[in-house]
């Protein structure tokens, strides 16, 4: 670990104890950089206030969750490629539990904060809608866009359950299969209507079988596109 990183998990740790024992509006500045043995002016490197300096790096997050859905593959279902972004979101707390537990009593105990919390929570959301509307671009109406919307808050609502659970257990047992068992509730109960299954063939069978004839040199992306295409004509024989 670097020296960069240990004066800032250093900070982090000094912060989130202070106030823990002496309160959050009672610390200063001051008191957390001289606990962590660093100059003031370190501290001003690493954090712009004391609030950041115990919430975790949801802008550092928040960066890596929307280069994932950039990245992720056409050919994924679009719900279960938010439903890994969350993953990441809770691979920030997982990565350091001891800290997890202490912030989240300390948020409990400070409204403000707990409000700063909830409010880094809602921007994953808007880039879990914003990742699904712009994934169903060109024929998404209101009822797709009210799909995004649900599907995207399920997520959310499932991974804030879990790590909830989690942090008042103490940080203990294994959080991240909780979050693939409470992913897969959702996933079955939202999967088809998110992904509009249910509206191409409403009577459809479930073991129906899509033929799409391509080259070896097709990019993935136009046969995504190809499939979409054939998935949401009409029935008809002919693209069967």
């Amino acid at each position: 670990m670097s020296a960069r990183r240990d004066a800032r998990r250093e900070l982090m740790s000094a912060a989130i104890g202070l106030s823990l024992e002496a309160g959050f509006d009672a610390t200063t500045v001051d008191e957390i950089a001289k606990a962590a043995g660093v100059a003031r002016r370190t501290f001003f490197r690493h954090f712009r206030t004391k609030e950041d300096a115990i919430l975790p790096d949801h802008d550092a997050c928040l960066g890596r969750v929307t280069e994932f859905l950039e990245s992720a593959s056409p050919l994924r279902s679009p719900l279960l490629v938010i439903a890994d972004a969350a993953g990441i979101v809770l691979d920030m707390y997982a990565e350091d539990p001891e800290t997890a537990v202490k912030r989240y009593e300390l948020t409990r105990r400070v409204p403000a904060l707990r409000e700063w919390e909830v409010a880094a929570i809602s921007r994953y959301q808007r880039a879990f809608v914003g990742y699904l509307d712009g994934r169903r671009a060109e024929d998404g109406g209101p009822e797709f866009r009210l799909r995004h919307e649900v599907a995207s808050a399920a997520v959310v609502a499932a991974h804030n359950h879990v790590l909830r659970g989690w942090l008042r257990s103490g940080g203990r047992g294994d959080v991240r299969a909780r979050l693939a068992a409470a992913i897969s509730e959702v996933t079955k109960a939202l999967g088809p209507w998110v992904d509009g299954l249910e509206a191409v063939h409403p009577g459809a069978a479930a073991d129906e079988v899509m033929v799409v004839l391509t080259t070896r040199r097709t990019p993935l992306w136009k046969i995504a596109e190809e499939i979409e295409a054939v998935a949401r004509r009409p029935d008809d024989p002919a693209t069967r």
